[in-house]
């Protein structure tokens, strides 16, 4: 007697997130995730509507190693060495010479030089007031928050 396997029949759904049980459509993944929280947030909590509108362009936030600073809703991309690369408060992208300003070519506050991550990357170890993107199923999120910033600094404006 043949069996089948059926979602329906599944209490819990998992996922594998170094692809060793399957490969993802990632693109179709990220836009799954971002909009099921998007909507919440709208729905739900009462955030703006503008957070269910994306183009493609927005996708180019997203990038491994993004860290976001819990203290001011900065978002980081950091070298290997701690320096920061690119920095934007929600989306907006610091200037080359406000990046120089802010964090030259010093290592990022955060950083720990002298320790990695426990997860064994090339990402410093940070203090605990930053909270790193590190994988794929993470990306949405960092597009979500940095629009949940840019509109609350368009309220506060």
């Amino acid at each position: 007697m043949a069996q089948h396997f059926s979602l329906a029949a599944c209490d819990v759904v998992g996922f594998d997130l170094d692809h060793t049980l399957c490969r993802y459509n990632l693109s179709e993944s990220a836009a799954l995730i971002y909009n099921s929280f998007a909507q919440f947030l709208v729905k739900e909590k009462g955030y703006d509507e503008e957070l269910l509108t994306l183009t493609l362009e927005d996708w180019d936030f997203c990038c491994k190693g993004l860290a976001l600073d819990l203290e001011d809703g900065t978002f980081i991309k950091l070298a290997a060495d701690g320096t920061v690369l690119r920095a934007s408060h929600g989306t907006k992208m610091m200037t080359p010479e406000a990046l120089t300003e802010a964090y030259g070519k010093k290592e990022w506050r955060h950083c720990l030089s002298d320790k990695r991550s426990v997860s064994g990357s090339d990402i410093p170890c940070c203090s605990g007031k930053c909270y790193f993107y590190d994988n794929y199923f993470d990306l949405p999120g960092a597009l979500l928050c940095a629009k949940v910033v840019d509109s609350l600094t368009k309220v506060d404006s």
